[in-house]
């Protein structure tokens, strides 16, 4: 690598038959030049706008996945469109068709326009899928704008998490990576309680009210956009030098592009991802697979999807009211209110288990979590068991403890680690089409067990618990023995760390 630098100067390594003049002339390369004012602070204006724009789509996604856990529990939502347990496994698991079909197509998109752009019509997508689910008049209507929501979530989950990485400095991007996705408890809880206060309605707005809440999440990234700059590196593999150090020196410098900190960092970016060009590296699946250190970063991303979805989580993200029925809680008031209660929890133990991930490591945490899950999983399946279907008191809360206890589990390290692992362990290349890959096994596995889930806790109930549990222990065993820890080191680093490795 030292090499590659000393043959050409950075600009020159780059650039390759791109001048200075012709990159200066270029007014869509002179983008970032008079956009951003530099000067005290500066930094920090851009840290909090990138921030509350990447995780306006979070929002999107907790306040999705909450509201329709209270629409499942709801009457009125399920007489409307006269539900079975297969058609609301139908009408929940339909949002994963589309992350499906988005995971596919969107790395290309992220990575030819830019992810700024692909935020963009993440959330333009996400807007006319909302005007259809709160008009739908059926379950056909209803499933379609499921699909196009799933679409639209995964757009702005392959690009957010991208573009917060590749821009992020590297003090700052684990704990805004596990931010981003933190934020999905404070979007499930505004949904819960909106679809709390909703249910009162007697008429079928208590279920399109929430529904159509939902868009003001897309509508604030949209906002937002024009105001935040590009991905540096993005700018870098366009040829846009000028602009990329820019943003460089904004979020490290406050705008001072003489600082040697920018230099440092702009210089050791330029290394990296020229070397790349020069090797031809291209982003595609088949780039993907084709070497040892590649098909490293492909399990250490799609882990996290693994993880997040098969440790137990699955059922009581969508069907909290089928098991709080299996713990001994009937009444739909009460349910919907330990709904609110649950989401105030798992935000609070995110947010620990942020700071705890950032101090202590991305490895450990995850080893902890789910260890915690599998023992609190096989409790809450013999309290089911004991306790279902009696009207003795402390077993039933003892049951409800247990379960805040198991999300509480979850919260600590798979919500952090969700969105902040996966992009901390693929390399620019295959970044965007590696997300891809990791939302395609994430989508897929949910799909599944979403749909399968109803079905299973309808007729083996308790013992769900207890086979999760089971296929939790190999799970733990492979984290330990294949994660790399990723904390403290630039993305450069992680990936010089992953070749030496494999």
């Amino acid at each position: 690598m030292e090499k590659v630098v000393e043959e050409k100067s950075t600009t020159e390594i780059f650039t390759d038959k791109t001048s200075e003049r012709e990159v200066a002339q270029d007014p869509a390369r002179r983008y970032a030049s008079g956009l951003y004012p530099r000067g005290r602070n500066c930094s920090t204006l851009i840290f909090l706008l990138l921030l509350v724009c990447s995780v306006a789509n979070a929002l999107t996604s907790g306040y999705d996945g909450s509201m329709l856990n209270g629409l499942n529990i709801l009457p009125s939502y399920s007489n409307y469109f006269n539900l079975n347990p297969v058609t609301t496994g139908l009408m929940t698991s339909s949002v994963w068709v589309g992350g499906l079909i988005c995971s596919v197509i969107f790395g290309w998109v992220t990575d030819k326009l830019g992810r700024r752009v692909a935020m963009f019509w993440a959330a333009v997508i996400m807007l006319i899928a909302v005007a259809l689910q709160t008009a739908a008049q059926n379950i056909a209507m209803f499933v379609v704008a499921r699909i196009m929501i799933g679409f639209g979530i995964t757009a702005a989950g392959m690009a957010g998490p991208v573009y917060l990485a590749e821009t992020m400095p590297s003090k700052w991007r684990g704990w805004a990576l596990a931010i981003f996705n933190d934020f999905f408890y404070i979007g499930a809880l505004i949904a819960a309680g909106i679809t709390y206060k909703t249910s009162q309605i007697n008429s079928t707005w208590a279920w399109r009210a929430p529904s159509m809440c939902q868009g003001v999440f897309s509508l604030i990234s949209i906002l937002i956009l024009p105001f935040i700059p590009e991905s540096p590196r993005w700018l870098l593999h366009q040829n846009r030098f000028e602009e990329a150090r820019l943003v460089v020196a904004l979020t490290y410098t406050d705008g001072d592009e003489t600082s040697p900190l920018v230099q440092q960092h702009f210089d050791q970016m330029v290394a990296i991802l020229a070397l790349e060009k020069r090797e031809g590296r291209q982003i595609s699946f088949r780039e993907a697979v084709s070497t040892k250190s590649n098909r490293k970063r492909i399990w250490l991303a799609v882990s996290v999807a693994i993880g997040a979805c098969c440790t137990g989580n699955a059922a009581i993200f969508s069907y909290l009211g089928q098991m709080l029925d299996n713990a001994g809680v009937k009444d739909t008031n009460t349910q919907l209110e330990i709904n609110v209660i649950l989401n105030v929890w798992c935000l609070a133990i995110c947010l620990f288990g942020t700071c705890l991930m950032d101090r202590w490591g991305r490895k450990p945490t995850a080893l902890l979590s789910t260890t915690l899950m599998t023992i609190f999983l096989v409790i809450l399946g013999l309290l089911s068991k004991v306790y279902g279907n009696s009207d003795f008191k402390p077993g039933v809360y003892a049951a409800v403890a247990t379960l805040f206890l198991f999300q509480g589990s979850y919260s600590i390290g798979w919500t952090p680690l969700m969105c902040s692992y996966p992009p901390e362990v693929l390399h620019y290349p295959m970044r965007a089409s590696g997300m891809g890959i990791f939302q395609f096994v994430n989508n897929s596995t949910m799909l599944i067990l979403l749909f399968c889930m109803p079905i299973a806790l309808t007729n083996i109930g308790w013992k769900m618990y207890e086979i999760n549990a089971g296929w939790n222990i190999p799970f733990i065993v492979a984290v330990a023995y294949t994660w790399i820890e990723t904390k403290g080191k630039t993305l450069e680093e992680i990936d010089a760390e992953i070749e030496e490795r494999s």
